[in-house]
């Protein structure tokens, strides 16, 4: 029987598989090439960064203050092996070679956006421009971090020049040169990574990176002179659009408006969200999804902004500066979460990037403005800011056995959920509660397991056993295809995610063993080194009861529909919690559904439908569920 369009919004909206990887920032014309590095040079410096940082700074009269504060807000003081970035940056210093990616891509579809030309976006190839300031080929740049930190310098040097005509003596005077290696067009984007850039050198910054380096930034008192930003030309702005876009003015969001459309005569034949009023009347908002785009930055707008896509969310990130743009306000309900439950009760923040693009990384701008967004989107609508509300889509239980097989995976294995909760303010740390309960939450530098087909990089999950043996074979979960690669990185089914709390159900040696899924699971934790203390509410099978059912929803039985509301029927997804296991509970909850089923002019003639049931939200598998409170006892501290 063929899909109605209507149901697709309950269902998994596949995006074609596309990247237009910007990123750069806006190069220099009429330079000559500079002597190329002698080879002690190199030796001298390939072992310590922190040292690189200031020869390169001395070499090219930048401060040093500058040169590390920008490498930091770009990487964190990261080389990524010489990987590209998802905006096709390179190194420490984020140098951009988006053609050398796009030859690379590995990601093909019929329905690709059309890609900008090199000639088109100048500031997606910084790195050949760095590259020919030093005189050497881009890849040593890509592969040598010196050599990437040193073509950075020459860069900024360069745009210190073209903004205020000379080398600037002071660290204040470098604001309009920072300001472009942003690489934004966006006045608002460009000019909010300098005020960070010299946010960072007030406060100093410390870290070990990846490689067991230590690189220290001393704090210093530097007030930047904003006037050097005023020559910098960018992109005509409408103002209109950040004005609706609900986000402070001063962060310069664009708005994009999804179709709301009826299609034919079938009212039920619709696109691409629903009219509500949240939270003031309709669902309440509880929670905030985190996607990311499997497409292109500009061909996500235009998927969003497309009746035929029966698909939308809130709010996209893009890579190269992290500019925000709103694509559906927030009061009405999006299609993004393959739940509609999830879909009622949240928002949803798309990232550009793909969950497996492999030898690639989200850019700290994205990161660092997605945290922004989210703390202010937590403060305004009372949004909880943990991981039991922070999810991911591919955190979103299916509503039936067979959607919970078909569920997205993004934004997947790559994604670093400790850093982006220390960024949002809340980050990850050990809590007062039972000594049975686990936080999941591995090193993301050194974490880096087999997954296949891609290089080893760093990951945000652990893999879970059979047995407290390392060649043992990895669980397999019911709603994962059999034969699947159980190394794949998609395949959520074997793995616990960093921020996820689980229940201790047995120890051996140096290997843990939490209930997961309906089974015991073990994962290698020595010395504690993979999990901090957790909390929660433990739930278990009622006394009496064998065996208990779990649900990818909360919502209200049959008998709770008001007389001519459609109901929903509610299917128990393929799993079940057997007596004596015990899982973590976020909070219970009121069953309900918003009941949405056709086009309306009227926002209030779409109703709200509460049940007489509760249920509790668990830490289920990968993916979260819910349980009947009627079926479970709470465990007493």
């Amino acid at each position: 029987m063929p899909v109605k369009r209507k149901q697709v919004k309950n269902l998994i909206i596949p995006f074609a598989i596309s990247s237009l990887l910007v990123g750069g920032i806006v190069p220099f014309e009429n330079y000559a090439p500079l002597v190329p590095p002698s080879i002690a040079f190199a030796e001298e410096n390939d072992s310590s960064m922190q040292t690189a940082f200031e020869e390169a700074a001395k070499e090219f009269g930048v401060p040093v203050s500058i040169l590390m504060s920008v490498s930091y807000n770009i990487t964190n003081w990261e080389h990524h092996d010489g990987q590209p970035s998802f905006s096709g940056g390179y190194g420490v210093m984020h140098l951009t070679d988006l053609a050398d990616k796009e030859d690379g891509e590995q990601h093909t579809n019929v329905h690709k956006p059309s890609r900008t030309t090199a000639a088109e976006q100048p500031q997606d190839h910084t790195l050949k421009e760095a590259a020919d300031l030093l005189g050497l080929e881009p890849d040593e740049l890509r592969q040598d971090p010196v050599q990437n930190i040193r073509g950075a310098a020459a860069l900024l040097a360069q745009y210190a020049k073209d903004t205020v005509g000379s080398l600037p003596e002071d660290e204040e005077d470098w604001y309009g040169a920072v300001a472009k290696y942003s690489g934004s067009d966006n006045e608002s984007d460009a000019l909010s990574f300098a005020d960070q850039v010299y946010q960072t050198i007030n406060d100093g910054a410390e870290r070990v990176t990846s490689d067991g380096e230590e690189i220290v930034l001393a704090p210093k008192h530097v007030k930047p002179n904003l006037k050097t930003a005023e020559s910098l030309h960018f992109a005509n702005k409408d103002a209109a659009s950040s004005r609706r876009a609900d986000c402070p003015r001063a962060w310069g969001c664009d708005y994009y408006e999804a179709p709301y459309v009826q299609l034919s005569d079938d009212p039920g034949d619709y696109s691409n969200y629903d009219l509500s009023n949240r939270p003031e009347s309709g669902p309440d908002i509880r929670y905030i999804v985190i996607h990311d785009t499997e497409v292109d930055y500009d061909g996500t707008i235009k998927i969003f902004q497309d009746p035929q896509s029966f698909v939308s969310t809130q709010y996209v990130i893009r890579s190269k500066d992290g500019h925000i743009a709103q694509t559906l306000e927030n009061k009405n309900v999006g299609w993004h979460a393959g739940n509609w439950y999830f879909n009622s009760h949240s928002i949803g923040l798309e990232h550009e990037g793909f969950a497996m693009e492999g030898a690639s990384w989200y850019t700290e701008v994205m990161y660092r403005n997605s945290a922004k967004l989210v703390r202010y989107l937590g403060k305004k609508y009372k949004i909880p800011l943990d991981r039991n509300h922070i999810l991911g889509h591919d955190e979103m239980p299916g509503l039936t056995p067979t959607n919970q097989s078909k569920m997205h995976e993004d934004p997947g294995p790559f994604w670093d959920w400790a850093h982006y909760m220390e960024l949002i303010n809340e980050p990850i740390k050990p809590a007062k509660g039972n000594s049975n309960i686990v936080t999941i939450k591995p090193d993301f530098k050194t974490n880096r397991p087999k997954v296949s087909d891609v290089k080893k990089q760093s990951t945000n999950f652990v893999y879970l056993h059979t047995e407290p043996d390392a060649t043992s074979p990895l669980i397999v979960d019911p709603a994962i295809k059999a034969g699947r690669d159980e190394y794949d990185g998609l395949n959520w089914g074997n793995k616990a995610a960093t921020g996820r709390s689980y229940y201790l159900a047995d120890h051996k040696g140096s290997w843990d063993a939490i209930w997961y899924g309906g089974q015991k699971a073990w994962f290698y934790n020595p010395q504690k080194k993979n999990t901090v203390a957790g909390k929660g509410i433990l739930v278990t099978p009622k006394e009496g009861l064998d065996s208990i059912s779990v649900y990818g929803h909360a919502f209200p039985d049959p008998d709770d529909y008001p007389e001519g509301v459609p109901q929903r029927t509610s299917v128990p997804l393929q799993y079940t919690i057997e007596k004596g296991q015990v899982y973590v509970a976020a909070e219970k909850v009121k069953s309900n559904i918003f009941v949405a089923p056709v086009y309306v002019t009227d926002p209030d003639e779409n109703v709200m439908v509460y049940g007489k049931e509760e249920y509790y939200e668990i830490n289920f598998n990968h993916r979260v569920g819910f349980v009947r409170a009627s079926d479970v006892d709470v465990i007493k501290k």
